[in-house]
């Protein structure tokens, strides 16, 4: 955060959703930090009218009163994308719940956040595309296997324009934020490339033409793959956590015997 980030106070509360009356510029989807018994809990902006904004919380508010100080951090809220999140279990920020549990125990503590994706472990790295070729985001840097899928790694989608080439990683073991690549764009500007990009969460990606959805998608959970087929290149909704899609199956399965 900067020095120039805006801050705020609380003003009023409805739960998890606070009123807060901000100094400073915001946008809306930014972060937000609440500071309380000395955490600092995550929040997104929702709603934003004049000099005051509505935010979401994400965790228990519990000691949040009026005045309590509110920090915005410039960024919007992302999700992280690249090996090694296909393996994990998260929360609904991100954060792998094995892991937060090694931290807290068995009784989730509030304010604590972990990367979604491990920094140490290594994946396989091959390269396709090679020094000199001219990309654009979402074209091929080359493939990383984990477990039984393939990952495109790509330019990532943050990155508009084209960039050339300088460097591309050999074949080999690397971490998610190695480089595996490296460019100048148009304007000369040098640009590192790593298997994994951020993506702010609700922000559309319009990138080339839909494709119609015809080859089924494997995603190695037993219960969507045969009761819930998905599409690759389709739509669909998945179910919350595995006991709500159970509990969904079977009452569905029930219904469908009752009209047997």
């Amino acid at each position: 955060m900067s020095e120039q980030n805006a801050t705020g106070i609380v003003v009023k509360a409805y739960g998890n959703l606070l009123q807060v009356r901000f100094e400073g510029h915001i946008r809306q989807g930014e972060v937000a930090g609440v500071e309380v018994d000395g955490q600092t809990l995550k929040a997104e902006v929702i709603e934003i009218l004049g000099n005051e904004a509505k935010i979401q919380v994400y965790e228990d508010t519990r000691g949040v009163g009026f005045g309590t100080k509110v920090v915005f951090s410039e960024d919007l809220l992302e999700a992280e994308l690249g090996p090694g999140l296909l393996q994990s279990v998260v929360d609904g920020l991100q954060n792998p719940l094995e892991n937060l549990a090694e931290v807290c125990g068995f009784f989730l503590t509030r304010g604590v956040y972990i990367p979604p994706i491990n920094r140490e472990k290594t994946w396989e790295f091959t390269p396709v595309a090679k020094v000199g070729d001219q990309l654009k985001r979402g074209d091929l840097l080359g493939t990383t296997p984990e477990a039984h899928f393939t990952h495109q790694i790509m330019v990532p989608f943050s990155f508009y324009g084209k960039v050339t080439l300088s460097e591309v990683a050999s074949a080999g073991k690397y971490t998610v934020d190695q480089m595996i690549a490296k460019g100048k764009d148009e304007s000369g500007r040098e640009h590192v490339f790593t298997m994994m990009q951020k993506w702010p969460i609700k922000n559309a990606l319009l990138e080339g033409t839909k494709i119609k959805a015809s080859k089924m998608m494997s995603c190695g959970l037993r219960t969507i793959d045969t009761q819930f087929p998905l599409v690759k290149g389709g739509s669909f909704c998945s179910p919350g956590p595995l006991v709500q899609a159970k509990q969904f199956f079977n009452i569905t399965f029930l219904n469908f015997q009752k009209l047997i």
